[in-house]
């Protein structure tokens, strides 16, 4: 198939920075979509009918054409949060012929000296600036797409929140154009006035000197969380993570969520994990809505209701983790049966009831139980002595395969 939608990538030094094939496609267009600003730097000799994106945006009025010679602007590299990633999700790959321009982190990583492979890179335009705590590691690189211009100064007051107020920021402004500009500084101190709409924001991680940054691993402290008690124990909830296996693009079923945890940390594994926290006391959604913001994962969705009424509705999950209410009617069942096939539930007992519940269910579905015992030393006079948590027990059991239950 001919390609009937070309995707060119411009950037700020406009037509005289395209390549040969850009320019003759944008020279023997009918038709060029793109915003605003992207189409005013085009030449007169280029004689193609105009349009700018509507608003809101919508790619409707591209694919209205399909079939039709069309030619599509986009800023830098359009397969790098751009509209040539939009495309692609709508049309297969032989309909699209994509032309990049170097991308904004490309030409930052050139600028700063920087190798681009050891950096992270992401967007806060239309993201909640609570995205950026996952990443933030002492000696981490990161090279960020403004929101706007007020975005740099947002990031340094929450760099200085986390106690990474060393950091050394570069705002880089217009790059590859005529009117590109850099500005330095530190978070600690950052005064810079409102910089330009169309800024990249690089920050080298530093943390102050008295700072402990969270880990990567799961089993983050339990102090990392606001809660009421209600919280799966940094040590049960390291064993309850690697028995989960969180792998990208899977959904988890948080359920009877408390602080939110173990849904947390599950994001946490992976920036294309999916997780759903559903709890039904409005203190403890508060604790979640704080805790999601605060450790780097707004993206977890909360559904506030109590189970098995609250899972009705929700996408199936390939895990479920029951942290409470498996002594509920139907909870434990619902879960079961939403499930896909070949994925997890796990649950975590305390109580007698809650214990006898999975161990019948373990008699009829199979899979693994644990008893978890933690003790931690502790003074005993002018001694020390064991202190035994709580003993916990948990049900892993994974559902058959399809193709197994139906030969069972």
């Amino acid at each position: 198939m001919t390609p009937w939608l070309t995707v060119v990538g411009i950037g700020e030094d406009g037509f005289a920075g395209l390549g040969k094939a850009a320019r003759r496609a944008l020279l023997g267009a009918a038709h060029i979509v793109g915003a605003e600003r992207q189409l005013a730097l085009l030449p007169r000799c280029i004689r193609g009918e105009r349009h700018t994106w509507s608003s809101p945006f919508s790619l409707e009025p591209v694919l209205a054409r399909r079939g039709a010679p069309l030619c599509v602007l986009a800023s830098g590299d359009p397969m790098f949060y751009g509209v040539g990633a939009s495309l692609a999700r709508e049309l297969p790959a032989a309909e699209l012929h994509v032309l990049p321009a170097p991308s904004s982190p490309s030409l930052a990583a050139a600028r700063l000296g920087w190798a681009l492979q050891d950096c992270a890179t992401l967007s806060l335009v239309a993201r909640p600036l609570a995205a950026l705590n996952r990443h933030l590691h002492p000696g981490a690189r990161l090279l960020v797409l403004s929101e706007d211009g007020d975005s740099p100064a947002r990031v340094a007051a929450l760099l200085r929140e986390r106690s990474f107020g060393p950091s050394r920021l570069s705002v880089l402004e217009h790059l590859g154009g005529p009117a590109e500009r850099r500005l330095d500084g530190l978070a600690a101190d950052w005064t810079a006035p409102r910089v330009a709409d169309l800024n990249l924001l690089a920050i080298d991680c530093r943390t102050d000197a008295a700072a402990r940054p969270l880990p990567a691993t799961c089993g983050l402290p339990d102090e990392a969380y606001r809660h009421d008690g209600q919280l799966t124990k940094r040590d049960v909830r390291a064993i309850t993570l690697a028995r989960l296996a969180p792998l990208p693009g899977e959904l988890l079923w948080d359920v009877g969520a408390g602080c939110g945890s173990i849904g947390i940390e599950w994001l946490r594994a992976h920036p294309q994990c999916r997780a759903i926290a559903v709890e039904a006391d409005e203190d403890r959604q508060a604790h979640i809505r704080h805790n999601r913001d605060a450790l780097g994962v707004p993206a977890l969705q909360l559904v506030a209701g109590a189970a098995p009424a609250a899972l009705d509705g929700l996408p199936a999950p390939d895990a479920v983790f029951i942290g409470g209410g498996v002594t509920v009617p139907g909870v434990l069942e619902t879960c079961w049966q939403r499930l896909k096939p070949g994925g997890r539930l796990l649950a975590n007992a305390v109580t007698l009831q809650s214990e006898a519940r999975l161990i019948d269910w373990h008699a009829r579905h199979g899979g693994e139980l644990l008893r978890i015992g933690i003790a931690q030393a502790r003074p005993l006079g002018s001694f020390d002595t064991w202190r035994q948590a709580l003993p916990i027990t948990l049900l892993c059991v994974c559902k058959p395969a399809e193709a197994d239950a139906t030969h069972a």
